[in-house]
């Protein structure tokens, strides 16, 4: 099986950005394995601090943003990084040609149940003369590359680069990543859709209905039944979705109205939109394309549906 390095060293990606990209997989290595590790390892549980947005960091949390922050420091090549751990931008090297917005690890509330989680990576080009936040106010579009790391019972990562999705996964006995899946497809059609139910009276009429829609199966309107499917983290939501197709949404709600959105611009709709887009699929908010997004702060919220072409179209079709 081809290796990731082997598969970018004999691909058109630069040089650079293969240097970035194995350095962004290393990451995935070791938080891997202290994942694994889990109450052996004494990562699980809270801390007593919460992060920028309002959320009591999990001791693994802080351990994985640590690590990731040390690696990137590390690289000569990161002009900053985001993190959605940290307040600010953290800046890197001055003549660094990369940009890096990080989740180090997604759906931490499943930590302490030993269900997925997983780490989320964008890159975007450094622009000369643009430092700080201002630095990373680019649409989404502008990504040259979005991957993640999904620690399950199989470590996998998802990558693209702009040129296709693609599939490795991590080989225990050398820890690397090798290629299975070369052409990623989401198919256009589904039955199956992920979102937290539990927000259901909160959400705009429009989802509303779809969602009603749905869960009349065939003595409804779509003549067909539907699954509901939830993990409550992005990341192995949107795994299942490029293995086998779905729909996946949280979409915009009343449960506060301060917090409209629940998911990060930058660090989870982002490269899950590029990711998805690229392998056939489409991400929106409901009203606009995720990708054409101009960002306003790095910590950014917005609505988030993506998924099989036809299926999101649908609903799209609620919004309009």
């Amino acid at each position: 099986m081809q290796t990731l390095s082997d598969f970018l060293r004999n691909s058109d990606t630069s040089t650079e950005l293969q240097q970035l990209l194995i350095t962004l997989a290393d990451c995935g290595v070791e938080i891997s394995a202290l994942v694994r590790g889990g109450a052996l390892a004494g990562v699980l549980g809270a801390t007593e601090s919460e992060n920028v947005q309002g959320e009591t960091q999990k001791k693994l949390d802080v351990i994985a943003n640590d690590l990731i922050k040390d690696k990137l420091a590390a690289q000569p090549l990161v002009k900053a990084l985001a993190s959605e751990e940290e307040d600010y931008v953290v800046a890197g090297h001055a003549d660094g040609q990369f940009l890096v917005s990080f989740d180090p690890l997604d759906g931490s509330s499943n930590i302490d149940i030993n269900s997925l989680v997983g780490t989320i990576f964008s890159v975007l080009p450094a622009q000369d003369g643009v430092d700080g936040e201002a630095a990373f106010m680019q649409p989404g579009r502008n990504q040259v590359a979005a991957c993640y790391m999904l620690y399950g019972p199989a470590t996998v990562l998802a990558l693209t680069t702009g040129n296709g999705t693609l599939m490795f996964s991590l080989d225990p006995s050398d820890n690397q990543y090798k290629l299975v899946d070369a052409k990623v497809t989401v198919p256009e059609q589904t039955a199956e859709f992920a979102i937290n139910m539990s927000n259901q009276r909160f959400w705009q009429p429009a989802m509303q209905q779809y969602i009603h829609d749905l869960l009349l199966g065939k003595e409804g309107p779509r003549a067909k039944n539907f699954n509901m499917r939830w993990i409550a983290a992005m990341v192995g939501d949107v795994h299942r979705v490029l293995s086998r197709g779905g729909i996946f949404t949280y979409p915009q709600d009343t449960k506060n109205p301060a917090k409209p959105f629940k998911l990060r611009l930058m660090y989870e709709a982002n490269p899950m939109a590029l990711l998805v887009e690229q392998a056939g699929g489409i991400a929106s908010t409901g009203y606009e394309t995720i990708l054409d997004i101009e960002p306003t702060e790095i910590h950014q919220r917005v609505a988030v549906i993506l998924g099989s072409k036809q299926e999101v179209e649908h609903c799209l079709s609620y919004h309009k």
